[in-house]
């Protein structure tokens, strides 16, 4: 007994030690410098809402944080960069739905979103504005769809390119609606959105607050946005989900770190963030850009990730949309 007693004596400091050491590990997170990936150009939605946030992480946090930009091959080089960083919490990947559509539209890529990253938090989503020329004979979703199935495969929509948000909108437009309207991809934005204001297009999906604009001004007619919800900025405005019921078809942004990450990181930076995205300056900056703070938890991410990779996989392979 003697003898036990003292084998208890000797572990106890270790034991003790380590009670005392494990959180205070925790605590020490962030002490240098954190970088967020961007896998997409500068000064796109991501670039710019990825660096509000990084100022106020920083104040927040006390500690550096910034935007370092890696675009190419569809965001695949910035991302598989994080991938392949030390799952330590100082290299995080600022990601979009493109990412989860991705998963169908390239599967022969580096990386595997569920496989290879952790779910931290998501940041903002924005919803698009569905639009028609002023000739096009329908002023609700409804009518559209009613001249859509009149006249299979006459109408058309333009997008930025094949397996952007804009195009899967449309796909899933298709699809849920059940009408064969014509994809016509543009080589940007501002390409699609010329020919649908020309009316040699007579569709497109895009952002509310650039189309909003041309709508007050008669240049196109504004239908529904693409959200569950109406939007703030143009709350008169129906959601198509209003007459395709379940339509969602959101921009929105994510932070992930590579597989590995310690969880008490994952809770903190999650936390962080959520806090950040809730302050009214961050609320203000998003708005005037259309965007509107997301909050989820770890694993309401993770779910949400899930869904929509289903979805937009369900999308592609309707659409049997390839992207080389």
């Amino acid at each position: 007994m003697l003898k036990f007693l003292r084998c208890i004596a000797l572990l106890l400091p270790v034991l003790l030690a380590n009670l005392v050491t494990l959180p205070a590990s925790a605590q020490t997170y962030p002490n240098r410098t954190v970088k967020l990936i961007v896998p997409f150009g500068a000064g796109g939605p991501a670039d710019v809402y990825a660096r509000v946030l990084a100022q106020h992480l920083s104040e927040e946090t006390k500690q550096s944080f910034v935007v370092e930009d890696r675009p190419g091959a569809g965001s695949i080089i910035g991302t598989d960069a994080v991938a392949k960083s030390t799952p330590d919490g100082y290299t995080l990947l600022v990601m979009s739905n493109t990412h989860t559509t991705n998963e169908s539209l390239l599967p022969n890529k580096p990386f595997q979103l569920m496989r290879d990253f952790v779910p931290v938090a998501t940041i903002n989503y924005s919803d698009l504005l569905m639009v028609v020329h002023p000739k096009v004979e329908a002023k609700t979703v409804k009518e559209f769809i009613d001249l859509a199935k009149k006249d299979a495969g006459k109408l058309n929509y333009a997008s930025s390119g094949p397996g952007t948000p804009y195009h899967m909108a449309g796909e899933l437009f298709k699809a849920m609606s059940k009408t064969d309207i014509v994809h016509v991809p543009h080589k940007a934005s501002g390409d699609a959105r010329n020919s649908t204001l020309a009316g040699t297009v007579q569709m497109m999906f895009d952002a509310v607050t650039v189309m909003s604009e041309l709508a007050k001004g008669g240049q196109v007619r504004a239908l529904a946005t693409t959200g569950l919800k109406r939007n703030p900025l143009t709350p008169d405005l129906p959601t198509v989900a209003e007459t395709v019921p379940g339509y969602e078809a959101t921009i929105w942004i994510g932070v992930m770190a590579p597989k590995g990450t310690p969880k008490e990181v994952v809770t903190f930076l999650n936390g962080s963030i959520n806090k950040v995205i809730n302050l009214p300056a961050v609320k203000e900056a998003w708005l005037k850009q259309g965007a509107i703070p997301l909050v989820k938890s770890p694993a309401e991410f993770d779910a949400y990730l899930r869904k929509d990779i289903e979805k937009w996989a369900e999308a592609v392979k309707v659409s049997g949309v390839k992207v080389q």
